[in-house]
């Protein structure tokens, strides 16, 4: 047995070296509680009123799928990327060593409630405050999260403080407890040598190149996932990969060893919410079967249940379809996209797409 398949193992067991693994509001989760899907031929058991589902990703796209799910379950767990160096969180990344809090912040944000306290803090914490000095575009929550990990010296703990302050509608988890460095090979990269290709180093640099991104890694190669992410997505019923910046914030999930042997290896159902148009720069002129098949190349062992789209964003049905089943997954097309003309999701469009594919594919128990 590899040191990674054992480290899996003892997760699953309940705990690296037999400690259990805390999960929300301090009760240990154990890892083995994970509930086999009816089609992979287990046997089905009732967990409760509510599915338990994992949403990973980062930025943006990760907020609008967490907006979304809070909406339909109250038992949601965010893992999300730390490759971030631009911005705010790049600068303190870069003064004192931390982990890059942005796109943990803009979780907590997304999973507020509706109510005013949640709208209140949301705001607060989304914040960035505008002057002459050091402090100019700093966020308020990113500057929150870094003094408790300072006072803390624990960044699972940290994050579910904040997350308890906000009244968070699920809880928040780094997929690593390492900064990590998002590194491309890009064709094209520098427009007067159009068919080089280089190395392209940090996510915001990756997001913004003009060239063609052929494939991504990490520095450095084999970092550790967070145990706690590790547990969550081996528990889920469900788990939710996307939407959100293809190269740089989905696919780095896949780079984590464990987190990738652990949605190798769950019995949740997982399904892949496309994006509603290609990203310039990063997935400039992709179609929705390109974002599988690259997908695939990072991760060939990675099966799938539910590829979700929106309609108006598919030309062709059948070539998508053709696509997902190569990870053994059906297509589901379904209007989630904002009426303004953006390409972006509407939460309660969103929500009620993930709600029906609960549903239908798999249902497990009454959620609701």
């Amino acid at each position: 047995m590899t040191r990674r398949s054992l480290r899996l193992d003892r997760l699953r067991r309940g705990g690296i070296d037999g400690r259990g693994i805390d999960g929300p509001g301090g009760r240990p989760v154990d890892a083995r509680a994970a509930r086999p899907a009816e089609a992979r031929g287990a046997k089905p058991r009732r967990r409760g009123a509510q599915p338990k589902v994992v949403a990973l990703g980062g930025g943006m796209g990760l907020s609008a799928s967490l907006a979304a799910l809070r909406r339909i379950t109250g038992d949601l767990t965010a893992v999300v990327t730390v490759a971030d160096d631009g911005g705010s969180s790049g600068r303190l990344r870069d003064e004192l060593g931390v982990l890059p809090p942005g796109d943990l912040r803009k979780a907590l944000a997304a999973l507020c409630g509706d109510d005013e306290w949640g709208q209140t803090w949301a705001r607060v914490i989304q914040h960035r405050f505008q002057s002459q000095g050091e402090l100019h575009e700093h966020a308020v929550g990113n500057l929150l999260i870094v003094a408790l990990w300072e006072q803390l010296g624990d960044h699972v703990q940290a994050l579910d403080l904040v997350g308890r302050l906000l009244g968070a509608h699920g809880r928040v988890l780094p997929m690593s407890a390492v900064p990590l460095e998002l590194q491309a090979l890009v064709k094209g990269h520098d427009p007067d040598r159009p068919e080089d290709v280089d190395t392209v180093r940090g996510q915001a640099t990756v997001a913004l190149t003009p060239g063609e991104v052929q494939s991504v890694h990490l520095v450095p190669h084999d970092p550790p996932a967070v145990p706690e992410a590790v547990a969550a997505v081996l528990d889920a019923d469900w788990v939710v990969l996307g939407p959100g910046s293809w190269f740089s914030s989905v696919i780095p999930h896949l780079l984590v060893p464990e987190l990738l042997d652990a949605l190798t290896e769950t019995k949740a159902r997982r399904v892949l919410p496309l994006n509603l148009a290609p990203q310039p720069g990063e997935t400039e002129g992709f179609s929705p079967q390109r974002h599988l098949e690259v997908l695939g190349r990072h991760a060939p062992k990675l099966a799938l249940d539910v590829v979700l789209a929106d309609e108006a964003a598919v030309p062709d049905r059948e070539i998508l379809a053709d696509a997902a089943k190569r990870f053994g997954a059906a297509v589901e097309l379904a209007p989630v996209a904002r009426t303004d003309g953006t390409p972006r999701h509407d939460p309660e469009l969103l929500a009620a797409a993930y709600d029906r594919i609960f549903r239908m594919h798999g249902r497990i128990g009454p959620w609701r």
